[in-house]
Parts: C-alpha cells; structure tokens; sequence
C-alpha cells in the first residue's frame, strides 16, 4: 500500500546559559510570553545553524552550540513535529537586545527566580530549566549525525 509523504515541521531552540542566568526571549506572539529562543528550520537549512540564526534574531547574541539537550517528535493527525533543544554559550559579551522588531519584544539574562515570576510559553520551560542547573545531560552535538560547523 503506498503512503503519502508526512508533512513534518522542525524546530531547533537553545538553552543558552551564563553562569546561574539563562538567556530567554520575549515573545511577540503567544500573549507576550517568555521562552527560549529559537524557531522553524528553513528550507535548505541544518538543524544547528538553524538554531544559532534564531537566537541571533531574536536575542542578539551570537552563541556556540555546546550540545543536544532533547530531541522530541509530537505527531498528529495532519503532521508531525520534530523539535531538537540544545545547548549553548555565548561567542561574545554582547548584550541581549531590548528594542523589540519582527522577531521578538526584547531579550534578557534572568536567574531561576527571575524567572518564576514571568509569564512563560510552555508549563515544562521552568522545570527544563531547572534540570540544567542542577547538571542535566547534555549529549554531543554528533548526536544528531551530522557534521557540524557552527
């Protein structure tokens, strides 16, 4: 029996970390929340450099990509959705930006307490969040077996 391809959407975000502050984004969409920054995969695009070209738009600061946090598949009916969570640093000291634009309102360093009291994109974002504080695993970034030049 033949199948028709299934319309799949990828997503690539980073946990982007300095010390005891993690770097998020605020939200344009989704009533203004924060989140992590990232977003889709382009066409033509790789999942890391994706990654990287998301939180630059969004945060204005150029990270390196330290490792795979998660990698998740959400399928329904209509489609599936891959989104691979990594891990990453800064490259720089440039400061996140705080003029909203197109992608998103501003962007800051905040701690776990900061942090608790925003409103947040996702119930898990906090606990996620916290799993890295305490030492979570973080797998290479070959995991995703691919070469990587990011």
């Amino acid at each position: 029996m033949s199948r028709g391809p299934i319309p799949t959407w990828h997503f690539a975000m980073a946990v982007v970390r300095l010390g005891h502050r993690f770097l998020l984004t605020q939200e344009r969409k989704y009533g203004s929340t924060w989140s992590l920054p990232g977003g889709r995969v382009e066409p033509g695009e790789g999942l890391a450099e994706a990654c990287v070209r998301e939180v630059l738009e969004e945060t204005g600061i150029p990270v390196v990509l330290d490792g795979v946090l998660r990698v998740e598949h959400t399928p329904s009916r209509s489609g599936a959705r891959v989104r691979v969570i990594f891990v990453a640093t800064p490259r720089d000291d440039t400061p996140p930006k705080q003029e909203p634009d197109e992608e998103s309102l501003q962007a800051a360093w905040l701690t776990l307490d900061e942090i608790a009291a925003r409103p947040l994109r996702g119930a898990d974002l906090r606990a996620l969040l916290e799993s890295v504080a305490a030492g979570r695993a973080v797998f290479p970034l070959d995991v995703l077996g691919q070469e990587l030049s990011v």
